[in-house]
């Protein structure tokens, strides 16, 4: 796979404010971003549309892929629950002669930086505390207490692998980490 632009990862525990922050990012022209879409083998749930927020794929689909190596990451999170990024997406969004952003789990933005060390800034977004992750986690509103409180368990896992990402971006306020996360991307794609 050749390179083209700079790979930014933000990973994080669920109710970090990753998405939150991309999505802020994506805004800013200065950046010139596009976001990697992950493949799922999972249904579209709610306003999900194929091809915008996921690739949707079938577990039969998705394992093809594996065996093809045509991802760049992929992970079975839960049993027969992939998710991963296609090779042919980063390819896409650097034909473009754009940086590429992810919204991605742990494992997945670690392999990447693993991949492509010098392309990759590596982020990892650090919630004020597990107790705020579980009050942001329900306020969604979005999942059962089980759900929250396995994404709870699978947190504390997760912030044990932060010093091995780049950097740290702690979001104990909003507006603060916006700012940060910007300042960062800017000044690494300027390298």
């Amino acid at each position: 796979m050749s390179t083209g632009g700079k790979l930014i990862v933000f990973s994080a525990p669920s109710g970090s404010g990753k998405t939150t922050i991309v999505r802020h990012l994506l805004g800013k022209e200065d950046l010139n971003l596009e976001f990697s879409i992950s493949a799922a083998s999972r249904e579209p749930r709610g306003e999900e549309v194929n091809g915008k927020d996921y690739y949707f794929m079938s577990t039969e689909e998705f394992k093809k892929h594996i065996k093809n190596e045509d991802f760049l990451e992929w992970e079975e999170v839960y049993r027969d629950n992939f998710y991963g990024t296609l090779k042919s997406e980063v390819e896409r969004i650097w034909a473009k002669g754009k940086n590429v952003i992810f919204d991605i789990d742990v494992a997945g933005g670690l392999r990447i930086k693993h991949k492509f060390p010098e392309e990759t800034l590596a982020v990892f977004v650090k919630p004020p505390s597990i107790d705020e992750l579980k009050i942001r986690l329900k306020k969604r509103s979005t999942e059962s207490d089980d759900k929250i409180n396995m994404r709870i368990a699978k947190a504390s896992v997760e912030l044990a692998t932060a010093p091995q990402f780049d950097v740290v971006i702690k979001n104990y306020d909003l507006d603060i980490a916006l700012e940060e996360a910007h300042q960062l991307v800017k000044n690494f794609i300027k390298d």
